[in-house]
């Protein structure tokens, strides 16, 4: 999975709120968008991937930008939904072909960063927004 293959020689959950920090910079920067951390700024950074989806660079062109998205969506579920970042042990890291995620309050594990490449892969239907309320539904279900 060329996520995996974009965080090598990344320090793992570590590199979570710096890649985060990276993206909010890169997108106001370059699109003028402030991206705030709070749950509502998810459709806008779901929306700046339906965009760069739209122009249909290669996934591998375009790798690094959607960690960094995975890793906003990921922040923003620290920030706002009390998920801590964790280093996946083996079996996870085989499951979601990274290294680190996010430990919901519920105590499942979560794949952030696969969910910005899913989402960029496979369009709307795996919004960053709906992302959240998955884990958020299971946190407070």
């Amino acid at each position: 999975m060329g996520v995996a293959h974009a965080l090598k020689g990344r320090a793992g959950a570590v590199s979570g709120p710096r890649l985060a920090a990276d993206i909010v910079t890169v997108v106001r920067e370059g699109f003028r968008v402030r991206l705030d951390y709070s749950v509502g700024s998810l459709a806008v950074a779901d929306r700046l991937i339906g965009a760069i989806r739209r122009e249909a660079p290669p996934v591998e062109a375009v790798t690094e930008t959607l960690v960094g998205f995975g890793a906003y969506l990921g922040e923003v579920l620290v920030r706002e939904a009390g998920a801590v970042w964790v280093d996946f042990d083996e079996a996870q890291r085989q499951l979601f072909g990274q290294d680190f995620g996010v430990l919901a309050a519920d105590g499942r594990v979560w794949n952030p960063l696969g969910g910005a490449l899913r989402r960029y892969e496979n369009g709307a239907g795996e919004s960053l927004p709906l992302f959240h309320l998955a884990v958020v539904g299971r946190a407070q279900g």
